[in-house]
């Protein structure tokens, strides 16, 4: 004979503290939607729900969509930026790095001070004009 065992359904019981961490980490930046979901096991509405009921920033009657992995999409798009600005920045030292060599060499072999040369005649230019 079997026994008559009947499902129970756990519902799992979040604390106002937690609501509040998961809507703070969405507003903040560091996580969409579908990364805190992956991460704590609750479903995408649950925090939607959440977003709604407890953000400092939603209004009545107004509606909050994420792009899917917009934030990560970001996230890559600044990271492969912030490498160029840094590949750029590393390049434009060691060409300031060479010029300064390249003035020292000068003045200690060639005996020319390109920094504060102060013996250069002034330039006659193209003269004075006369105003009409």
């Amino acid at each position: 004979m079997k026994a008559n065992v009947q499902l129970i359904k756990k519902q799992r019981e979040f604390s106002t503290e937690f609501k509040h961490q998961i809507v703070t980490d969405f507003e903040s930046g560091k996580y969409s939607v579908k990364q805190l979901g992956r991460l704590h096991g609750i479903a995408d509405t649950v925090i939607y729900r959440w977003i709604y009921k407890f953000s400092t920033f939603n209004e009545r009657g107004s509606r909050i969509i994420e792009m899917k992995d917009s934030s990560s999409k970001r996230m890559k798009e600044m990271e492969a930026r912030i490498k160029e600005l840094e590949a750029t920045v590393g390049r434009k030292q060691i060409q300031v790095d060479y010029l300064e060599k390249m003035i020292e060499i000068a003045k200690s072999e060639m005996d020319i001070d390109i920094k504060k040369n102060y013996n250069t005649p002034q330039s006659a230019g193209s003269g004075k004009t006369k105003k009409k």
